[in-house]
């Protein structure tokens, strides 16, 4: 009997850890309502509804929207503009989600990672973090790359730069050990500068932005008034020459030319009236974006035949086709000012939700400081910039950029299936457990089986399988649909409320999901080891530090009701 007692106690002592893991993982966060809206040791309420627009314009329009727009338009021909009308009205959706969501919680940081913590779990909404996470990194260490080569670009107008800029510095990079390191100085110092300007306090990098957003968006205005004087209509005929197919994958692809508008979400603590703003700030900058990239497109397909644009800079060589060079210079000016905002939003989101894990216990203490002058949160967005700072100086990260997406779609798909299951909760409290959680399990299974079939959806489309395979994954979506309509019952949104819930959510989720099986395949592999790596990490570290029921602080808190003035 002796001999057993090690075993038992190995097995009792397994049991325990596992019991453990499964009631850490499975706890939610309950918010509740506060009459206090800030804190001695929190961030400060200083943007008003203008600066979540071009906070939500700032992250969205890069340097994109004058190259993607002339690609796209290689193969869909005119009926580019199509594809940016189903990808923009596809967003709108999204954005629909989303700005609920600010609504319902307005008062914190996390954006997607705090919705999914307080409708789901833990652990979902560390899968969250961690796949949005390795996007904005990577994303951020790209997008310094490709702005230290147009700042380079723009340096060797100087007649002693010219052709004398080495690759190091700013183009591209030095190559080392067979392309292993690639190194480039110039990113990591734009990096450090934007940090700079983060950490300085809200309303300084928040005037940055607007500066350099407004600055992009006069360009494009002025880009499409001058290029609208040298359309030729013919140009638009045939409208959709290689047919529907093409303008659909084209939907696919500029799809990712509209993330961003998330941002202003997780700008809520800083928001100075966020039920109100937040949502103007999310919808409204989408739609700002729609209308910029469906003229974009209508004004490069009409001055060039589509066949004849170019790959790298199709708009700026339309442009000097036509005599106007000095067009294509502001064009570079404007994609410097594109690319800025968007990786000065990219920084300043990423420090938000380190902070909001700080808080919750998921990450180390020190992300959760604030500098009680500048209320900002230092050292998150100093481990930010250094992260992208190593990655931007160290590495070619370009060629990383067929697994990116995947945090981005994710994180959409999860922020839809919130406003479905918060709408239950409302109307469940009150009933009996066993049934509560039985019908709550039935809603999110409902859930999954739109998300299966909007990926086995997209990966029949993109294996080109027989039409009816994706109308029966597409019939079985809708039947899922169904259930969820008329087997839950739905609360309103005590804020902004997202129309026709859960049809618009479960649009939301099988459309993403779709697009998420159009990613390469290493995307997917990236998504399953990510993952993994994340639940590795929360095993060992976030289930014994986290606390999400902490009532020391405003900071989870609702916002209270807006007075009206």
């Amino acid at each position: 009997m002796a001999m057993d007692i090690p075993h038992k106690d190995a097995t009792s002592s397994s049991t325990s850890c596992f019991s453990h893991f499964c009631s850490s993982a499975l706890r939610a966060k309950a918010l509740k309502p506060s009459s206090t809206d800030s804190s001695a040791d929190g961030l400060i309420r200083r943007l008003g509804v203008f600066d979540l627009l071009l906070l939500g314009v700032g992250a969205s329009i890069g340097a994109g929207i004058f190259v993607v727009t002339g690609t796209v338009a290689r193969d869909a021909g005119p009926g580019v503009t199509i594809s940016f009308i189903l990808a923009g009205a596809s967003c709108v959706l999204n954005a629909l989600c989303y700005a609920e969501l600010a609504s319902r919680f307005p008062a914190v940081v996390g954006g997607a990672y705090l919705y999914a913590y307080t409708a789901f779990n833990e652990i979902t909404a560390f899968l969250v973090f961690m796949q949005l996470m390795l996007d904005y990194h990577i994303g951020a260490a790209s997008i310094a790359r490709s702005l230290a080569s147009y700042v380079a670009t723009i340096f060797e107008l100087i007649p002693a730069l010219k052709g004398n800029i080495p690759p190091w510095v700013g183009h591209g990079g030095q190559e080392f050990f067979g392309g292993t390191l690639s190194i480039n100085i110039l990113a990591p110092i734009l990096l450090a500068l934007l940090t700079i300007i983060l950490c300085q306090g809200v309303k300084e990098s928040s005037a940055v932005n607007s500066l350099m957003t407004s600055t992009k968006v006069i360009i494009v205005i002025f880009v499409i008034i001058a290029g609208s004087f040298k359309i030729d209509v013919d140009n638009w005929s045939p409208f959709a020459p290689n047919g529907l197919g093409e303008i659909l994958t084209g939907a696919t692809v500029v799809f990712f030319a509209y993330v961003g508008f998330d941002a202003v979400a997780n700008s809520a603590e800083e928001s100075k009236r966020p039920q109100r703003d937040l949502p103007i700030g999310i919808l409204g900058s989408l739609l700002i974006c729609v209308l910029l990239y469906i003229a974009v497109c209508l004004v490069i397909t009409g001055m060039v035949p589509y066949y004849m644009l170019g790959e790298d800079a199709p708009l700026a060589e339309a442009f000097t086709s036509k005599g106007l060079k000095y067009v294509s210079i502001l064009i570079s000016i404007g994609a410097v000012a594109g690319l800025t905002t968007t990786l000065l939003v990219g920084l300043y989101v990423q420090s938000r939700l380190y902070l909001g894990l700080g808080r919750d216990g998921l990450l180390p203490s020190i992300f959760a400081k604030v500098h009680p002058k500048r209320h900002t949160p230092v050292h998150s967005q100093v481990w930010v910039g250094i992260i992208a700072a190593v990655l931007g100086g160290l590495f070619n990260v370009h060629v990383l950029s067929h697994i990116l997406s995947v945090g981005s779609l994710t994180g959409y798909s999860v922020v839809a299936a919130c406003v479905v299951t918060l709408r239950w909760k409302k109307k469940t409290e009150n009933q009996d457990s066993s049934k509560c959680i039985s019908t709550w399990c039935e809603g999110v299974i409902w859930i999954v089986i739109v998300a299966c079939c909007g990926f086995a959806a997209g990966a029949l489309y993109r294996f080109g399988a027989s039409f009816i395979f994706m109308i029966v994954a597409l019939v079985i979506a809708v039947l899922a649909c169904a259930a969820l309509c008329f087997r839950q019952a739905y609360s309103e949104a005590p804020g902004f409320s997202c129309p026709w819930v859960p049809i618009v959510p479960s649009v939301c989720i099988f459309f993403n999901i779709f697009l998420f099986a159009q990613l390469h395949y290493e995307a997917w592999i990236r998504f399953v080891v990510l993952s993994l790596i994340s639940v590795g990490i929360y095993a060992f570290y976030g289930q014994y530090h986290a606390n999400p029921s902490s009532d020391d602080t405003i900071i989870y808190h609702m916002a209270p009701e807006e007075d009206g003035h």
